[in-house]
């Protein structure tokens, strides 16, 4: 697999895909970032883009994490001292899920983001940019239902973090796009390039395949969950034998198979008793969804091979929360 390859992978949207082909030509050294809100226990939706850096360590990227304790406060999602807590277990779990702690930069909003120059060009974002715009970047991410002052500024600060941690590729998932767009429509008319972005897809809510994975609403699979959570969470989970007709819904057994699972593992095994067939392996998704389509696969037997690989992945992290306690 070459660096583009790699550098794509799973990816729902690149832009463009001539700046990503660019990066990839020559990738050693350069910087890609996600931004996460330390808001919540993580959970698999937020660890997609953390396969995502995985890959971009693979072929050479340097990887910054920036913990958005600013974001989150002006968010409405508690206290800085809330936030920073919750914080410091996130570094520990994205560092047991399997990126690589020497290059990997962890950030705080908040080291930057009060300086004078920072600050000064977010005012001068905001005279870009109309309040209709600002909310309608925001509306993907912001808690409540009515946009606040503080959220509205929310994307223009998102749009500086690029300029102010020296980038070249910002990491996010679908719901990030409206503001990775506002980034690139705004940061020139202040005399900083348009940012490259990628973007990853989304995981649907593990009960009905409606919608995202939310901690908010819904069925998640946290990354602090014990293997009796994770294996009744994958049981219970949407997982329809063949594909929505209507393309309506979608299946996350499948997704986290494709976005979580084979990423991570070289083959993947589902277990049979010989009276069912016995063993069925695989070495890439689309195979294993093939099988699923066609009956071969049950869709328990596909739910039970998967609560097994998604609790070798998260109990590296389980582990730090026990040493941390």
């Amino acid at each position: 697999m070459d660096a583009y390859e790699r550098i794509s992978r799973n990816a729902e949207e690149l832009v463009t895909e001539e700046e990503v082909r660019e990066l990839a030509e020559n990738p050693e050294g350069k910087r890609a970032y996600v931004g996460y809100e330390p808001s919540g226990v993580l959970h698999i939706g937020h660890m997609l883009t953390a396969n995502k850096l995985i890959d971009l360590q693979d072929a050479g990227f340097e990887v910054v994490i920036l913990l958005a304790d600013v974001h989150a406060y002006l968010n409405d999602k508690g206290s800085f001292e809330e936030i920073r807590e919750t914080a410091e277990r996130m570094k520990e779990q994205f560092i047991a899920y399997g990126l690589d702690e020497e290059n990997t930069e962890f950030r705080f909003g908040s080291e930057f983001q009060m300086d004078d120059d920072y600050v000064l060009d977010l005012h001068s974002l905001e005279l870009e940019t109309t309040l209709n715009r600002a909310s309608r970047a925001m509306s993907e991410i912001q808690s409540g239902d009515s946009t606040k002052v503080s959220q509205a500024v929310y994307p223009l600060m998102q749009s500086l973090d690029i300029e102010y941690l020296d980038l070249d590729l910002a990491i996010g998932g679908m719901e990030q796009r409206k503001v990775h767009m506002l980034a690139r429509d705004t940061l020139p008319s202040i005399g900083y390039e348009s940012p490259t972005c990628l973007h990853t897809p989304l995981i649907a809510e593990l009960s009905s395949g409606e919608g995202k994975m939310s901690s908010s609403k819904g069925v998640t699979i946290s990354m602090e969950d014990s293997t009796e959570d994770i294996e009744e969470k994958v049981n219970g989970a949407f997982c329809p034998p063949t594909r929505d007709p209507d393309g309506d819904l979608e299946n996350p057994v499948l997704q986290i198979f494709e976005y979580h699972v084979f990423p991570r593992f070289e083959n993947v095994v589902v277990e049979r008793p010989d009276k069912y067939g016995g063993n069925l392996e695989y070495d890439d998704y689309e195979s294993l969804e093939e099988d699923l389509e066609s009956g071969e696969l049950h869709p328990a037997d596909a739910k039970g091979a998967l609560a097994s690989y998604l609790d070798e992945l998260i109990e590296p992290g389980r582990e730090k929360l026990r040493e941390a306690e």
